[in-house]
């Protein structure tokens, strides 16, 4: 049955929820596209200018070595002359040397090859090392390049520094990654190769640059240049590298969307970097983050609606439908048998409600004329079954017919008979007790009483001890948990003959349980026989076999009434013996055993 109350439910959805949502949702995407469209001019903007600063610092530093044209001295060093220039003195050449290895800082180290002697001489943290002639150097695959081609310069991918002259000094533990620019000099007039200058560069500065590009940890960027060898990459296990084929056919188009979504700009640089390639990839995750943002914001001012809107409908469901629901409660009270002659019907409102409840109220109350002889007829039958119990012996007569023998015994000079009447009588009043929890000290008078019959049953004198701590008599717990121990010891040990068996009854709190034990010396039981009594007595319900059914009552009812940590456990002390002990939590069930105990 659909409720008024959940049918407000479906039009708020409706008519609030679903609207709002689907605004969301539109807006979301209008602005995904905005937000798109302005990231991506902010993007190429960005490469623009990170382009310009690389082509220019490659510019610079490509235009070093001329400066050494402008020394006609140190230009000499190449001619022929060599001799007879102001240069052969050594300081003079390292002193020329020196001043152009500290031009810039990123130099980490500067060669000069002079081409008609084959010699070179290696700069290395402004230390110079001596002449040292390499007349294979022509040999190498970039040197050869460089001379067989047009171009006075040629970068070289970052690798590790190297020693390029055995006498300079450069330590193992530098490991520094550097570019390597090779640049040709040339004789302007003759246009004669006059040596090589190589200048070894740290990556900092074009790093630095480069970096620019990322704005955020997920996005990455790259240079590349002609012969497809990655320069700079944000990920640092790439630089040097070839380019990746996934990636080199991705950036192929100067702007497109992987498949992933992601978006990758790609500019192509001129100048000293021709046919460079600058790349950056923005993942759509970081692209659109804000945007996502701002849709969870929409998300939790829909949440704040729509508990504005329950809200609303509580309201309305209690000025309105609080009525009904009243009246609904009060026809399932008087359902089937459970007439209530006491439901507070309202026939006093004039509305529909008001006639509704009139009208139930004078159905209910003819329905209760036609039932009430039923119940009358109840109770009569239950006035002759009270009648006919009363008429059985009462056990209270029973014990005050006992208090009787013993005055006459007493007057016949007979205290033994009135000694034992009086246990037999106690132990009669204590076992016909209406409450089911008992002190300690009650349990103990009681076996007590108990022992004192069956020492005059069995004429003979019995051996037992009582040791019950007087901080635990106070303590209540079932009634009749001991007696059926005691009376097992007088089953097994007294009525099989054994009369030299002590019985041991004792109680001490320990770890926040009470342990109350029954134990003897007398005959014990064999390993097989105790698995099987343990078996019968932990068995749930009446599944077990019904012998020992003491031992099991005791059981259930300390677990009834105390929880799965409480029962009884069993020990045959080593064959020389039998124990039962009771273990009973403190605190289980606190509130249950204090209802009990104040009924009682």
């Amino acid at each position: 049955m659909k409720s008024i109350q959940s049918r407000l439910l479906i039009m708020l959805i409706i008519f609030i929820i679903f609207p709002y949502f689907l605004s969301v949702l539109l807006i979301y995407g209008y602005t995904k596209k905005n937000v798109e469209r302005y990231e991506l001019a902010s993007s190429q903007d960005q490469m623009q200018e990170v382009s310009d600063h690389l082509e220019q610092y490659f510019h610079d530093m490509i235009q070093l070595p001329y400066m050494l044209y402008r020394n006609p001295d140190l230009f000499r060093i190449s001619d022929n002359n060599f001799q007879n220039s102001n240069y052969s003195n050594p300081l003079a050449i390292e002193k020329a040397l020196k001043t152009f290895y500290l031009m810039r800082r990123e130099i980490r180290q500067v060669r000069y090859y002079i081409a008609n002697e084959k010699n070179s001489i290696t700069v290395y943290n402004a230390m110079i090392s001596a002449r040292k002639h390499q007349p294979d150097l022509f040999e190498l695959a970039s040197i050869q390049d460089l001379v067989n081609s047009d171009q006075n310069f040629m970068i070289e991918p970052p690798h590790q520094i190297e020693n390029y002259n055995d006498a300079a000094i450069i330590p193992q533990s530098d490991k520094t990654m550097v570019l390597t620019i090779h640049h040709k000099i040339i004789d302007v007039l003759s246009n004669e190769l006059l040596g090589i200058i190589t200048i070894d560069i740290d990556m900092d500065e074009y790093t630095r640059i480069s970096d620019r590009l990322i704005q955020g940890g997920d996005e990455s960027a790259f240079l590349i240049d002609s012969d497809g060898f990655i320069i700079y990459a944000s990920d640092q296990d790439l630089i040097g590298k070839s380019v990746p084929s996934d990636l080199q056919s991705q950036i192929n188009q100067e702007e497109i969307y992987s498949d992933d979504d992601d978006i990758i700009l790609s500019r192509t640089l001129s100048g000293p970097l021709d046919q460079w390639k600058l790349v950056k990839i923005t993942p759509s995750e970081f692209l659109f983050n804000e945007v996502r943002q701002t849709a969870h914001t929409n998300i939790m001012v829909g949440v704040g609606v729509v508990v504005l809107g329950l809200l609303m409908v509580v309201i309305i469901s209690y000025k309105i439908t609080r009525p009904i629901k009243l009246l609904s409660r009060k026809v399932r009270r008087i359902e089937g048998e459970n007439m209530d002659k006491d439901v507070p019907f309202d026939d006093q409102r004039e509305d529909e409600i008001g006639h509704l409840e009139k009208h139930i109220k004078g159905m209910m109350d003819r329905i209760n004329l036609h039932i009430e002889r039923e119940y009358k007829l109840e109770i009569e039958n239950r006035k002759n079954q009270f009648k006919a119990l009363k008429s059985q012996v009462n056990p209270h007569f029973l014990y005050n017919s006992l208090q009787s023998i013993g005055a006459v015994a007493l007057r016949s000079n007979s205290p033994d008979v009135y000694k034992y009447v009086t246990s037999l009588s106690r132990m009669m009043r204590y076992s016909i007790r209406a409450d089911q929890w008992v002190s300690v000290q009650s349990e103990v008078d009681y076996i007590k009483a108990y022992l004192e019959l069956q020492m005059e049953r069995f004429r003979t004198s019995l051996s037992y001890s009582i040791d019950i701590e007087e901080t635990i008599l106070d303590i209540r717990v079932p009634s009749m948990i001991l007696q059926p121990l005691v009376e097992n010891f007088f089953k097994h040990c007294y009525e099989e003959g054994v009369y030299d068996a002590h019985l041991h009854i004792y109680g001490e709190i320990r770890e926040e349980y009470l342990y109350l034990v029954v134990e003897n010396d007398g005959p014990s039981l064999m390993d097989v026989e105790l698995e099987a009594l343990r078996e019968t007595i932990y068995t749930p319900g009446d599944e077990g076999s019904h012998e020992h059914i003491g031992l099991k009552n005791i059981h259930d009812r300390l677990v009834l009434n105390y929880g799965p940590r409480a029962g009884i456990e069993l020990d045959t002390k080593h064959g020389q013996g039998f124990s039962v002990r009771l273990m009973i939590p403190l605190r289980a069930k606190e509130d249950e055993i204090y209802e009990s105990s104040v009924g009682g």
